[in-house]
């Protein structure tokens, strides 16, 4: 049994929790979930700061696939979210931008400003994915770091070992 699976089993039995996340086999934690967060805000710096503000969602998007790919960070692009309601699949057709590692949802955006939509809709994958953490991320910004992106955590993240 590797020490990850037997780390996740101790902390079901003394914590009473189902589920217990992993990243890569390690037991996720807040302090690994902020050094990915750290990871993915740097590659949209490195979009951002190579190609500017203003374009495209898309052109984004495809950017940061290829700046993911570069740093070798684990992700799914384009992925689409499945909604289980009573044992049914329903076909809601969600698709998040990327989800980072299994751990972290990206949405992308390339606007003038952030409307409450978008903030719910990150909610709303987040919460589908049980993912505890997401990145709202406005590429149409001066500065990414300062005001272009937004870091977002829930109940899942709150519960996680520092």
């Amino acid at each position: 049994m590797c020490l990850c699976v037997l780390c996740a089993y101790v902390v079901r039995k003394i914590c009473g929790k189902k589920d217990v996340l992993s990243i890569g086999g390690e037991m996720m934690t807040k302090k690994i979930l902020d050094r990915l967060t750290y990871e993915v805000i740097g590659c949209a710096i490195e979009v951002h700061r190579t190609i500017g503000p203003g374009l495209l969602e898309r052109i984004y998007h495809d950017c940061l696939i290829h700046e993911f790919n570069i740093r070798g960070i684990e992700f799914d692009s384009n992925m689409k979210i499945p909604i289980n309601y009573k044992g049914i699949n329903m076909n809601a057709d969600l698709r998040c931008d990327f989800f980072v590692k299994k751990a972290i949802v990206v949405e992308i955006k390339s606007v003038a400003e952030i409307l409450p939509i978008y903030e719910a809709q990150l909610l709303t994958y987040m919460k589908l994915l049980k993912s505890p953490k997401g990145i709202l991320i406005n590429f149409n910004s001066v500065n990414i770091f300062r005001d272009g992106q937004k870091t977002y955590v829930n109940e899942i993240f709150r519960d996680l070992a520092d």
